[in-house]
């Protein structure tokens, strides 16, 4: 898990719901409502994914973009921003995202975990869209 500020209060629940419902989570913050920046917590969160210690992330900003970008920036890591249960499942179906972005400003509590169970319950579907998923990296020309 990871926030700024703007997410905060949407990640202090979402860890507490997560717990209770035994998943692994790790919080990797922020801590408060202070001002800070996205970036510090999205490359943590992102380096955890990508190293295999965990298999997905959440990331939650105001938008749910600023902090999805920043994770987008590692190799391996396709973070999708995710408004509503289908947009969620559908990340995982058909992208095999493995980080979860929120959009911290516009959601409830009940509307994020119902996010949040569509994205990790989801399997990724594979055969046309893991053709499409090995083109996302980079190469060298």
């Amino acid at each position: 898990m990871a926030s700024d500020h703007a997410g905060f209060r949407l990640k202090e629940k979402v860890v507490k719901w997560l717990i209770s419902n035994r998943y692994e989570v790790r919080d990797l913050g922020c801590f408060s409502e202070e001002s800070v920046d996205y970036p510090d917590y999205a490359h943590p969160m992102a380096n955890a994914v990508v190293s295999g210690e965990f298999r997905y992330g959440i990331s939650i900003c105001g938008s749910g973009n600023g902090i999805s970008m920043a994770a987008n920036k590692h190799q391996g890591i396709r973070s999708a921003v995710c408004w509503n249960e289908e947009i969620g499942r559908l990340a995982r179906a058909h992208n095999d995202a493995n980080v979860c972005a929120l959009p911290g400003r516009f959601l409830s509590e009940a509307e994020a975990i119902v996010i949040i169970k569509a994205f990790l319950t989801t399997p990724f579907e594979g055969g046309r869209h893991k053709r499409r998923i090995d083109k996302i990296p980079l190469k060298q020309y």
